[in-house]
């Protein structure tokens, strides 16, 4: 239990302070990985509406990486509410380590129920995520609801490790639910025309129609890996997934990596919140 308190509590450290850009590095105990974030706010007229983790931590004699990023819409309640609990929640199933990915898709769940209960609390509003879990620098589980994504870097090849949930590729089960797929207004398709995700946390004046359940995938960290990136759409709608993994494998330090990825994304035209983790394995 009490490795779950400090766990909640070094989340909650990371929500002290909010900036229009928010910058950070950090590495394992080793040394040999390395990792850097930037948050930037984007254009609209509301406050940043990303969160991100990204720690190393000790549990159970194992190290762990923890990384995510939760871009929110209609508020910032629900990806601070993601901060805080989702790692923690997804730790503590007694399942964890025997099946991590059992464990990670009943957490996401679990905290989805968790969100709509506090819903008078947390307000209408929603949020994607994409979460990474490397235990001791050898294997990497991630996991996303959503149009966050993971993406790495096998032989400088990108390799994308989530899928984007998005309305017309779930059409079907949207409209089982009873829901509708339209591109009006604008020209996005979106859930009941509104929402332009199929899965997402919250939203509960949506949820009878939307998916929370993630996809998870394993992956062994060999040596032909060494990048890993974690980005909100705001990144993703500008850039292809080679483009940010050649950006990133030219810079050595992963924080200026993942401020040349921000910055770029801005150049070609971003206009939403945009935030990147880059992880470098044998730094």
């Amino acid at each position: 239990m009490d490795h779950f308190c400090c766990l909640k509590s070094s989340f909650a450290k990371l929500v002290s302070t909010r900036s229009s850009c928010d910058t950070g590095k950090g590495k394992n105990h080793q040394g040999s990985i390395k990792y850097g974030f930037t948050l930037v706010k984007g254009r609209a007229n509301h406050p940043m509406e990303d969160f991100h983790v990204a720690q190393f931590v000790q549990l159970q004699g194992k190290e762990l990486g923890l990384f995510a990023i939760y871009d929110g819409h209609s508020g910032d309640s629900v990806p601070s509410y993601l901060q805080k609990h989702l790692f923690s929640n997804i730790l503590k199933e007694d399942g964890f380590w025997e099946d991590p990915a059992a464990s990670i898709s009943k957490a996401y769940l679990s905290t989805d129920k968790a969100i709509l209960s506090h819903s008078s609390d947390l307000g209408r509003g929603g949020s994607t995520a994409v979460t990474a879990i490397l235990i001791n620098g050898q294997l990497l589980w991630t996991a996303n609801v959503g149009d966050s994504r993971a993406v790495l870097s096998r032989k400088g090849q990108a390799v994308q490790l989530t899928t984007d949930h998005e309305p017309n590729t779930e059409r079907g089960s949207i409209e089982n639910k009873g829901g509708f797929v339209s591109n009006i207004p604008g020209d996005v398709p979106r859930v009941n025309g509104q929402l332009a995700v199929s899965r997402a946390f919250g939203d509960k004046s949506l949820k009878s129609h939307l998916r929370s359940d993630p996809d998870v995938q394993g992956t062994d960290v060999d040596v032909d890996i060494d990048i890993l990136i974690l980005a909100s759409d705001g990144l993703w709608k500008v850039m292809s997934n080679q483009e940010a993994v050649d950006i990133a494998r030219k810079i050595r330090d992963p924080l200026k990596a993942a401020k040349n990825l921000t910055a770029e994304a801005l150049k070609r035209d971003s206009k939403d919140d945009i935030s990147c983790v880059v992880v470098r394995f044998r730094s």
